[in-house]
This record gives C-alpha cells, sequence and structure tokens, in this order.
C-alpha cells in the first residue's frame, strides 16, 4: 500500500471523532453489518425532542443531494411538517433515513416502482399525492426557510 495512503487511511479509521467502521484483523478486512449502524443511528434519535426532530427533518429534505428530491421533499415539508404529530413526524424519518437510495424514494413518490411494505404507510401516501402536484403549483425552487 502505498505509503501516503495508508497514513490517510489510517487518520480517517482510527480518528477519535470518526468512530472506526471498517477493523482489520491479521490482512482481512470485517465491515461490520448495514443494520447494525442503522440501529446505532436510530438509537441515538430516539430521545430526540420533537422540534428538534422537525428542524432536523427541515434541513435533511432541503438537502437531499439530488435535485429532484430536494424539491419534492423540500416543498412536502414546508406544507406538510407542522401538522405531523410524533407518530407521523417517525415515518417520515424512516422514510428519508432508511433507505440507502434516495432514487428509491422518487421511483416511489412517483409511483415508477412499487413502493416496498415497510414505507407503504399513510406519510408516503400524502407524498404521492404531493407528488401528482393536482393544484399545479410551481415547484421550481425550494420555500423559504
Amino acid at each position: 500500500m502505498n505509503y501516503i495512503v495508508g497514513r490517510c487511511l489510517r487518520r480517517v479509521l482510527y480518528s477519535p471523532i470518526i468512530k472506526p467502521r471498517i477493523r482489520f484483523n491479521s490482512g482481512s478486512v470485517t465491515i461490520p453489518p448495514e443494520d447494525t449502524l442503522q440501529s446505532h443511528r436510530m438509537k441515538m434519535r430516539e430521545t430526540e425532542p420533537i422540534e428538534k426532530k422537525k428542524a432536523r427533518l427541515l434541513y435533511q429534505s432541503r438537502k437531499r443531494g439530488m435535485l429532484e428530491n430536494d424539491l419534492l421533499l423540500s416543498t412536502f415539508v414546508g406544507k406538510y411538517l407542522d401538522k405531523f404529530d410524533e407518530k407521523q413526524t417517525a415515518m417520515y424519518d424512516t422514510l428519508i433515513n432508511s433507505p440507502s437510495n434516495d432514487w428509491d424514494i422518487y421511483y416511489w413518490a412517483t409511483n415508477t416502482k412499487p413502493t416496498p411494505p415497510e414505507y407503504d404507510h399513510e406519510i408516503m401516501d400524502l407524498l404521492k399525492e404531493h407528488t401528482k402536484n393536482i393544484k399545479k403549483e410551481s415547484r421550481i425552487r425550494q420555500p423559504d426557510l
């Protein structure tokens, strides 16, 4: 392994800020299962106050990394998030943070692909209705904060 690459890799893997996700055991690489990381993230957020959770979801809905979902989810959250109760907020949190691919959310919302049963709930139905844009609202920019 290149000396510089090795040093950089060691900094990332053994940084006190970034928890190591890859472990080296006598030359082999062990990667923990994704569900372990996912459940750890979800446990950290169980005690999160509802106001803080809604603020986080507002930010996450605006910064998806994909313009289509940025516009779709930010306008959806701007319209409905304040009206969500705690259960609905948790469903929305799971919906946008559990799938590993943002294109999946987009395809489900636009009915291009069938929605898996674990995400097929009232929030997804509301998102699908929002996506249809029956009132022909202009959604070429994200709502103001």
